[in-house]
């Protein structure tokens, strides 16, 4: 009797022979410099990849773990259990409709990169992006924004892979963008996951001059503001009509340090990386954070930032985190 094997089978057996890797540390992999090991790691070079790795993945009952840029993340000491896909799909297509500009690209193109190539071909809308480290699927799922601007003013429709397997195209209300924040995020632990496979961006034509003086503008911004050793970006979420950083800095905690993790002098909603932090030491300064606004101000600050990996002496924290 004949087996059928389907070709998105025969691609991720074959990525998985080329590539797959055994205890990677994640730690090479994050812009914190933190995380543990992952049981298995493989990256996905191609949207065509990536389609074939989740679905293998979930046929086989595994659970999976989709990183991008490694930013606004803290993977747990222990690491992630099962399987880490690193999405490396980045392909990008410029297409030219009339008065608005249509960037095509793969979940795993860098944001910053897409700024600056839109501003290359003259294109207005995202170099608000020039500084943030992330993945296009990445900020979709957080609603990403910088000086007034976000996502949500640019996205046009998502190609996702649902919870059941199937490959959808989603519009911006199916998205539901909102203050760092969307469908994605807002789906609870007992719903499968949904994966950015790609999108499609709207962007209108400015003259090349004016959008690298504004994106040098937001360059010279970031770099005065924000602090440079590694980090996860932003811890928290603003809380409505204040600043997380202001009530943290307020409660004297700017410059706290655990061990080899500091809140940031330059900016109290970013924790660095100052040597060799662990996981734990970043935790422990988020709590530290968390119970002093709230005795303070009686404010309860959201993280903005993901928890992943095993946090759980006994059983694991699992997040699809869509191309962080």
């Amino acid at each position: 009797m004949a087996v059928m094997v389907s070709q998105g089978e025969v691609l991720a057996q074959d990525v998985l022979q080329a590539r797959l890797r055994y205890d990677e540390p994640l730690a090479r992999h994050t812009t914190f410099r933190i995380g543990g090991p992952a049981d298995l790691f493989v990256p996905a070079e191609s949207e065509e990849e990536l389609l074939a790795l989740v679905t293998l993945a979930r046929e086989q009952g595994m659970d999976f773990l989709l990183l991008g840029a490694g930013s606004n993340v803290l993977v747990s000491d222990r690491g992630v259990r099962g399987l880490v896909i690193l999405n490396r799909a980045s392909e990008v297509h410029f297409i030219a409709q009339g008065e608005v500009a249509i960037i095509h690209a793969a979940s795993g193109a860098f944001l910053s990169r897409l700024a600056r190539q839109a501003v290359q071909r003259e294109l207005g809308g995202l170099e608000w992006a020039v500084g943030i480290p992330g993945t296009l699927g990445g900020a979709i799922v957080q609603n990403a924004g910088a000086h007034g601007s976000c996502m949500a003013d640019v996205v046009l429709q998502a190609r996702v892979m649902d919870g059941v397997g199937l490959v959808r195209t989603l519009s911006p209300e199916e998205l539901a963008l909102g203050y760092r924040s969307s469908r994605f995020r807002r789906r609870g632990a007992e719903n499968p996951p949904e994966v950015i496979l790609s999108a499609d961006l709207g962007l209108s034509p400015q003259p090349r001059e004016e959008l690298q003086a504004r994106m040098a503008d937001y360059i010279a911004q970031r770099r005065a503001a924000q602090a440079w050793l590694p980090s996860a970006g932003s811890v928290f979420k603003n809380p409505p009509g204040d600043y997380a950083a202001r009530l943290i800095e307020e409660a004297g905690l700017k410059g706290m340090r655990q061990g080899d993790a500091m809140i940031a002098p330059e900016h109290a909603n970013f924790i660095v990386n100052v040597g060799n932090a662990r996981a734990s030491d970043v935790k422990a300064l988020i709590d530290r954070a968390r119970m002093a606004v709230a005795q303070r101000f009686g404010v309860e600050l959201e993280l903005e930032i993901q928890l992943v990996g095993d946090w759980h002496e006994s059983c694991g924290l699992w997040i699809v985190d869509n191309n962080r």
